[in-house]
């Protein structure tokens, strides 16, 4: 059994018509999905991606429109990275924006690669990674349709940052139970901050890293808008993940056991630092209940919810997602 890399972000927005808007029209990436969560169907879940939503492309968020402002600290997924294809894509994607007027910082070396920090319009971390010398997990294909120039556009998920107060038995899950290698280190941002670990898994590469800052000096994240709520981690299929169901209840890790979410199958469990993640499987995808040229435009509902279409529509506000 071997993780294939990133599959998808999940974080928490309190605007979704703003969260469409930017998401869609200034990182260029494509609407994949209108549903609901499932968990609360009276909240938008809103999944963003390549051009069919590929696993390991997919960044996705909660509406939850009282949502306070993301409190930063420890026990948190600290930051999220997005590929672009080259250092040349980091000096368009530095001009589009600051025309655009989002909060973002300067090109620089970031673990071996050409990165440029940015915030979304909620606070939400992001650094978009040039994948220039990269060999590892391949990137998505980016939609035709999408505002951003394809040789420039964002390709799929890349490192995704945890920060943790002690990060050895952070460590020890992703080594010794989810199959990681310790790939090496680069310095913290902060002085007097132990080293960043780079964990990599299957064919490595910036699609299929975790980095893990340990910081003796912050509190707890309280999660709110802007905020990430889990990372997902690709299972090839249904047989694997129940697998490794098997294998988590063997070593006393308490987790919730196969979930179908119907586009995935999934399975959930927090590491000793506290941070959520998920196991999903490749499929089924997005396509199962839409045509592929038409993803997104509706409110999709599983099988299971589809019952309750009416009343789940009396609680949401409408959200135009046509694009």
């Amino acid at each position: 059994m071997e993780l294939k890399g990133l599959h998808h972000v999940s974080a928490i927005t309190a605007k979704a018509p703003e969260n469409f808007n930017f998401y869609t029209q200034v990182l260029g990436l494509r609407l994949v999905k209108k549903t609901v969560n499932q968990d609360d169907t009276s909240v938008y879940h809103l999944f963003y991606g390549d051009e069919k939503g590929s696993p390991g492309t997919e960044v996705t968020f909660f509406e939850i429109p009282m949502a306070g402002r993301n409190r930063e600290g420890n026990s948190s997924i600290s930051a999220l990275s997005l590929r672009v294809p080259s250092d040349a894509a980091l000096e368009y994607w530095k001009n589009r924006l600051g025309q655009y007027g989002v909060d973002h910082g300067e090109i620089a070396d970031r673990g071996g690669r050409r990165t440029l920090f940015f915030r979304d319009p909620e606070g939400q971390r992001f650094f978009l990674v040039s994948d220039e010398n990269n060999q590892g997990v391949a990137g998505g294909h980016p939609w035709d349709k999408s505002p951003v120039p394809a040789e420039h556009a964002i390709t799929g998920l890349g490192p995704a940052h945890l920060t943790v107060e002690n990060a050895e038995p952070t460590a020890t899950v992703l080594e010794q139970l989810l199959g990681f290698r310790r790939k090496g280190v680069y310095p913290s941002t902060v002085p007097g901050q132990p080293d960043v670990i780079v964990f990599e898994t299957s064919e490595g590469g910036s699609g299929a890293e975790v980095h893990v800052e340990e910081r003796n000096d912050l509190p707890a994240e309280r999660l709110g808008r802007g905020g990430v709520h889990h990372v997902a981690f690709r299972v090839d299929n249904e047989e694997e993940l129940k697998l490794w169901i098997e294998r988590l209840r063997s070593a006393s890790l308490p987790n919730s056991g196969f979930v179908d979410r119907f586009y995935f199958r999934s399975l959930y469990f927090r590491e000793p630092g506290g941070i959520l993640f998920e196991l999903a499987t490749d499929g089924p995808g997005f396509d199962t209940d839409e045509p592929a040229d038409h993803l997104g435009e509706s409110l999709a509902l599983p099988p299971f919810l589809e019952p309750k279409r009416s009343q789940i529509e009396e609680m949401l506000k409408p959200l135009d997602t046509r694009q």
